[in-house]
């Protein structure tokens, strides 16, 4: 199924989700939350919730596994079968979606117009911006760039290459479950802990294959490795450090350490602690290293579809 994700990224780079598609029918990762919010809204109550909250996980999961081998079983054989299998992959890369995002703070961050990063970088974490200075602007964008090439695009591919349909579209289910409901607060912390853990399982490969792309592609691959192996595993998540440590390692940068939410403050350690604040320039320079990234992630694929 190589071939079929080189022609979903191919199709996501090139067309996205159309703005005009998505006021129509919305888009799958909105399908899979409206179920996630159901089963949130009415199992996530009263006793055993770690219980309700696996099978609601696993449910979900299920489900998105199930339509995702239903349409690959429908699908003909041979190349326009995988070229058909990609077509409809597609909205499940979130590559030009991810750049155009970052792109949308780098562009008045290198203007000079800190409100207009502010309410941009608001649009992709979790953070108050209006804490954030110049670097801290540049810092979250960084990351989020980072951890969501993983996220939103390598274990997508990762996962479509390896099991098809139903592999991508099962992760697709994972991701958004931890995404809504994997989080440690007082509602979720058990109701969502499977999916929490599920999700651990199921980024283990794909976000270590990202961190190795982007030290690839960083043009200091020596230095991002160091910082790779010393500081990832520091990172409040298990995957999440590796990518946005080597991100911080090719750029020369200090990226996570600590941050504001709206509700506290989480003391994170510094990845690549004595390298510098990242500014625009440095948020340009993470654009295209996440290019390079994508690119090598397609010569991979095409690389594997013709052995």
């Amino acid at each position: 199924m190589s071939l079929a994700m080189l022609v979903a990224l191919g199709v996501d780079a090139v067309l996205g989700w159309p703005a005009a598609l998505y006021r129509r029918c919305g888009h799958p990762v909105t399908w899979l939350g409206a179920l996630i919010a159901v089963l949130d809204r009415r199992w996530n109550r009263g006793r055993r919730r770690r219980l309700k909250g696996a099978a609601a996980a696993v449910l979900v999961i299920a489900l998105a596994a199930t339509a995702g081998a239903l349409v690959q079983a429908a699908l003909p054989a041979g190349v326009w079968g995988m070229v058909l299998a990609g077509v409809i992959a597609w909205p499940l890369i979130a590559a030009r979606s991810l750049h155009d995002h970052v792109a949308a703070v780098a562009r008045p961050l290198a203007a000079c117009d800190l409100e207009g990063a502010r309410a941009a970088v608001a649009m992709i974490v979790g953070r108050d911006p209006a804490a954030l200075d110049e670097a801290g602007v540049a810092r979250a964008a960084l990351e989020s760039l980072a951890e969501s090439a993983s996220d939103g695009v390598i274990a997508p591919l990762f996962w479509g290459a390896v099991a098809g349909l139903p592999g991508i579209a099962a992760y697709k289910a994972v991701n958004t479950l931890d995404s809504m409901i994997g989080h440690r607060t007082a509602r979720h912390g058990d109701f969502g802990w499977a999916a929490a853990r599920i999700d651990d399982v199921a980024n283990l490969i794909p976000a270590r294959l990202t961190a190795l792309l982007i030290a690839l592609a960083g043009g200091r691959f020596g230095a991002a490795w160091r910082v790779m192996r010393r500081d990832a595993r520091h990172h409040r998540s298990p995957n999440g450090g590796w990518p946005e440590a080597a991100m911080a390692g090719a750029l020369g940068v200090r990226l996570s350490g600590p941050r504001v939410y709206a509700d506290r403050v989480a003391a994170e350690p510094w990845l690549n602690a004595g390298g510098g604040d990242p500014r625009a320039g440095e948020l340009r320079r993470g654009l295209s290293v996440y290019r390079r990234a994508v690119g090598l992630a397609a010569v991979v694929l095409a690389v594997v579809a013709l052995v």
